[in-house]
């Protein structure tokens, strides 16, 4: 089990850029905060993204913490 916990990010990013061009962010840029959770009421691709975007965001937080 494991194994399959290990990578679940690098599985989860099939398509990189893809929320910023919902959003309609440069690819270069941050997105902010308050439009991420504005997105992630939403349903479908858009919300399923944005979750993750939300998810990936506390992961960085944690590890410069450090």
């Amino acid at each position: 089990m494991l194994k399959m916990v290990k990578k679940w990010i690098q599985k989860a990013i099939k398509k990189p850029g893809a929320l910023s061009k919902q959003l309609g962010v440069p690819e270069k840029k941050d997105i902010p905060v308050k439009k991420l959770k504005k997105a992630a009421k939403k349903k479908g691709k858009l919300g399923k993204r944005a979750r993750l975007a939300l998810v990936l965001k506390g992961f960085a937080k944690k590890k410069k913490a450090k």
